[in-house]
Formats: C-alpha cells, sequence, structure tokens
C-alpha cells in the first residue's frame, strides 16, 4: 500500500511525540511492506508566527488531498492571550469544521501494569475499556459568540450552544454502528434536565436507536451523573456519545482511569467512506502541547503512537497492522520501558525517543 500522511506537529511537545508516531509508522511500512509518504505542514502557534494565521490556505490544501492526517499539539504561553483575535486553537476548530471531522473517537483502557499509576483504587479499574464518541463540529464551540457593553457599564458575554437533528443523527449513527462491533451497549450522555438542545439530543437519539438500532441497548444518563459513575463505576461502560463541550470534559477525566493523559490517543472522522469502508480522518493524542516540558525530551509518546494505530485502523484498513502497533506497546510496558509519568517510583526512567524506539523495535508481523 501507498498512503499519503500530512503531518501537523503543532506546538510544544508536539513535534517531539510527532515525530515517534512517524518512527513507528515506518517501522510498521518496512515489516508489512507499505509505502507511507509523510509530509509537515503548519498549525497552531508555530503557524501564526509564520502567516499571521493558525491555519493556513497551504495546511488545508494538503490535509485534503492526503489519505489521513497526524497531529502533535498546539498551543503555549506565547499565544495564551484570550483577548487575542488569533488563537492556536481556532486552528483546531477550522481543521475540525473544513474536512468535516464530526465524530471524535477516544478510546480510555486501563493496561494492568498502568493500574497503579491512575488515583483510583485498583478494585475500580478492573475491566474499563470503553470509547467516547464525542460531535466535533458543533455545539457551543461553534455557535455565535461575542461580547457587548451594557448601558449600566457592565460587559455582557455570550456562546450560543445549537445543534440540529442532522449534526445529532450521524454522530450517535457512528457511535451505534461501532456499538454493534464490541458489547452493544450505548450510553448517551445529555444534560437533558436542563438544556433545549440535550432534549433534542435525547429525543433524536431515542428515536434513531429505536428504527435503526433496536438491537443495541440505550441508556440516557445526564452529565453530572455521567462524572460521577466515570470514577465510581467505569467498567460498565462501552460506548458513550456525547455533545462537543461535554466530551473535552469527560475525556480529560478519564484520562486519570488509565493513568497518564499521555496514554489516550484519539480519532476525528468525517462522514466520507472510501473504497473498503475506510474513513478520512484526523488522528492526535488528547494531552495538550504541555509548555512546561516541551524540549526536555520526557513527553509520553504512547497516545500519539496508539493514534498512529488508529489512524491505520480507521483511514487505512490496516487491521492486522493496528494491532501490532497496539502489541508493542503493551510489550513495552510490560518491559517497563515508560516514561516519568506512568513510571513506577522503583523504575528507570527513559525519554521520549527511547520510548519510541522500543516500541518500534517491537513491531512484528
Amino acid at each position: 500500500m501507498l498512503a499519503r500522511i500530512t503531518l501537523l506537529p503543532g506546538d510544544g511537545i508536539g513535534p517531539e511525540v510527532l515525530a515517534e508516531g512517524v518512527r513507528v509508522l515506518q517501522a510498521v511500512g518496512r515489516c508489512f511492506g507499505h509505502t507511507f509518504e509523510t509530509s509537515e505542514v503548519l498549525i497552531g502557534g508555530c503557524a501564526i508566527d509564520a502567516t499571521g494565521t493558525a491555519l493556513p490556505d497551504d495546511t488545508l490544501e494538503r490535509c485534503r488531498q492526503a489519505d489521513a492526517i497526524l497531529l502533535g499539539a498546539v498551543g503555549g504561553p506565547k499565544w495564551d492571550d484570550p483577548d487575542a483575535k488569533v488563537r492556536p486553537e481556532q486552528g483546531l476548530l477550522r481543521i475540525r469544521k473544513a474536512l468535516g471531522l464530526y465524530a471524535n473517537l477516544r478510546p480510555v483502557s486501563v493496561y494492568p501494569q498502568l493500574i497503579g499509576s491512575s488515583p483510583l483504587q485498583a478494585k475500580r479499574l478492573v475491566g474499563v475499556n470503553m470509547i467516547v464518541v464525542r460531535e466535533l463540529t458543533g455545539g457551543i464551540y461553534f455557535g455565535d459568540k461575542g461580547r457587548e457593553q451594557l448601558p449600566n457599564g457592565e460587559q455582557r458575554a455570550f456562546d450560543v450552544c445549537a445543534y440540529t437533528t442532522h449534526e445529532i443523527e450521524r454522530v450517535v449513527r457512528s457511535a451505534a454502528a461501532l456499538a454493534r462491533t464490541r458489547r452493544n451497549k450505548l450510553t448517551s450522555v445529555d444534560k437533558a434536565n436542563v438544556l433545549e438542545t440535550s432534549r433534542l439530543w435525547r429525543s433524536v437519539t431515542a428515536r434513531l436507536m429505536r428504527e435503526e438500532f433496536p438491537d443495541v441497548q440505550l441508556e440516557h444518563t445526564l452529565v453530572d451523573a455521567f462524572a460521577m459513575h466515570l470514577l465510581r463505576r467505569p467498567s460498565d461502560f462501552d460506548v458513550v456519545v456525547t455533545e462537543n463541550m461535554f466530551g473535552d470534559i469527560l475525556t480529560d477525566e478519564a484520562s486519570m482511569l488509565a493513568g497518564s493523559m499521555g496514554m489516550l490517543p484519539s480519532a476525528s472522522l468525517g462522514a466520507g467512506s472510501t473504497e473498503g469502508g475506510t474513513r478520512m480522518g484526523l488522528y492526535e493524542p488528547i494531552h495538550g502541547s504541555a509548555p512546561d516540558i516541551a524540549g526536555q525530551g520526557i513527553a509520553n509518546p504512547m497516545a500519539t503512537i496508539l493514534s498512529v494505530a488508529m489512524l491505520l485502523r480507521y483511514s487505512l484498513g490496516l487491521e492486522t497492522e493496528a494491532r501490532a502497533i497496539e502489541a508493542a506497546v503493551t510489550a513495552t510496558l510490560e518491559a517497563g520501558i515508560v516514561t516519568g509519568d506512568i513510571a513506577p517510583p522503583e523504575n528507570r526512567v527513559y525519554s521520549t525517543t527511547e520510548v519510541g524506539q522500543a516500541i518500534a523495535a517491537r513491531i512484528a508481523a
């Protein structure tokens, strides 16, 4: 197979972890006889510095021409002024919208070797294996927003949260189809006791599941209750679907189940299917740019490397190769070759590069 992968290293630790993702991707190519052509373009803060915009037109065009996109991270203190007209995060929002990447898949599983890294009791972590499907191109992040001066001298700010039936249907349909390949169980998270958008979300979800997925067990849960259940009984959940902001917050909380945000990959998928049922996608770790550790060679690259596995699975249809990466990550964890965020006190701490090299060396057909 020949595949074109557009790389978006971004800011902070993004270039460091992305380099290890590419190292593992090329190891897969050598082992399985594939050619992965990669090219780097700008996004985020570095793009603002170079071009004045967080997502240059050339970057977007190169992403459109690619078979898949691999992203590091964006942002940092240099661009952190909340009143700035151009911010790194605008690049992420724009690329998601422009490419129609509406379904964000965030798997959360607990490796036995990392149970001690989680702040939760070990008994609550046994059997945790869920995927959160977050709606990614609607809701409050994309709604009208602004600030105005009131006659009494106060300021008023607003952010509009809006969803259409179509936006809800397509992400719930993706989540339900995924549930059919797992435990046939779907949890829909909303705030239907207060928010009108959530009432629409719940009614559309219930109807769609009755009409198209009657075989999938559906559970509705309020977001505040789910935040509690996620820590109290996380192994009960299989596929979870929710709106944009709720999904953003809940998956950061879920990272504590896995022991570190450095362990959680993600896939942002669009609607267009290619030959073999694969989908265009952007793949990235859920962690941020971590500017406090950038350039020190201590960032955990495993989330990025696991994102590469998702890229192979969902955009290129290479399931065997994806599993080879996941097996290599597990073997590397078992060998104790880990960065400081998940290393036990008695364990040697390995660098970003050493972990990437160890995983690449364990890729096997």
